[in-house]
């Protein structure tokens, strides 16, 4: 049953701060090893200072994703940048469990799913996932909206790398940030942000007719060989 404070009539839209997390390559694994990867993710993330501290404020909705996961944090812009800091620091020598991540501060409604557990809607959860879609193993990809802020912090602004925009699902365009130092994230440009080969024409395909012989007696009609 869904509480008073988040019925259809009542609901108050929030400002939050999302984190959210992919496995890379989790659906080629086997399926063993995926529950092996999830679950060290799950354990890893945990034992983050933020998510502790979340937790326990009950300022922290986390939801399954299948392949990873979202932290929505509550009343503090930085907490999702900080976990996905310490996370790829706990992560950096697993191979095993390579990840990407994406962080976005925007609108959610606070919801109630099938099961009558917290969940969250709305564009604040949608766009940190489109930035997250945007990355690669080790990526911390951050939208405009929080490095904005982020940016007028002396601790943040020098790893933070201004990418431009891209085009995501539905036509939609998100401005991201990359946040990568020597030894933290990914400083390679996404793969979905590089100049695509162009594709080859007809010409490319095109057989050439081999040579005809020198000797070859040519017809004065048609000029194929008599």
């Amino acid at each position: 049953m869904i509480s008073p404070a988040i019925s259809s009539g009542t609901r108050v839209l929030e400002i939050a701060h999302v984190l959210f997390i992919d496995i890379v390559a989790y659906s080629r694994m086997p399926i063993e090893e995926q529950e092996q990867t999830l679950c060290r993710l799950q354990e890893a993330v945990r034992a983050t200072s933020d998510f502790k501290r979340a937790q326990s404020a009950d300022e922290l909705v986390c939801l399954p994703t299948g392949d990873g996961m979202a932290l929505v944090f509550f009343h503090d812009v930085e907490a999702p940048a900080r976990c996905a800091l310490e996370l790829n620091r706990a992560l950096a020598a697993e191979l095993a469990v390579r990840v990407r991540m994406g962080v976005h501060s925007g609108p959610v409604y606070r919801v109630e799913d099938i099961n009558a557990n917290r969940n969250v809607t709305g564009a604040g959860i949608n766009v940190a996932q489109r930035i997250m879609d945007c990355g690669d193993a080790d990526h911390i990809l951050l939208s405009k909206a929080v490095a904005d802020i982020l940016i007028q912090l002396s601790a943040w602004r020098p790893s933070l790398h201004d990418l431009g925009e891209i085009e995501v699902k539905h036509g939609a365009k998100v401005h991201i940030y990359n946040r990568c130092t020597d030894a933290i994230g990914n400083s390679e440009l996404p793969q979905k942000l590089r100049p695509r080969a162009p594709r080859p024409t007809r010409a490319h395909f095109r057989r050439p007719w081999p040579p005809l012989p020198t000797s070859a007696k040519m017809c004065n009609v048609c000029r194929n060989p008599a």
